[in-house]
């Protein structure tokens, strides 16, 4: 059975932005909001030399690490070609304007 976790009012990410909350492992995870509202959450570093995804730049459902330059693919964690890699996505969801983090 999953565990959602209460996060914060959708409000307090911005769009295009995001926000860092601890795993259940100690990890922290980051959670993104995109332009067009959607939710996405992965753990934050970066599948090539472990940079910070939260501190990077979201443009449509990707991220760009802002270490290297990566971009990772929010909805599945994937680096995109021609980078090889993955970082672990969590399921998210929004429920009366509250985001909810499964753990």
């Amino acid at each position: 059975m999953i565990k959602w976790k209460r996060i914060c009012p959708l409000t307090d990410i911005p769009q295009r932005g995001s926000r860092v909350v601890s795993g259940p492992d100690h990890d922290d995870i980051a959670i993104f909001r995109s332009g067009d509202d959607q939710l996405f959450a992965v753990h934050d570093k970066c599948p090539h030399k472990g940079g910070p995804l939260s501190q990077g730049i979201v443009h449509g459902h990707q991220v760009t690490c802002p270490l290297h330059s990566w971009k990772i693919e929010l909805t599945s964690g994937n680096a995109v070609a021609p980078d090889v890699g993955c970082t672990q996505p969590f399921a998210v969801r929004l429920e009366d304007g509250v985001v909810w983090l499964a753990i």
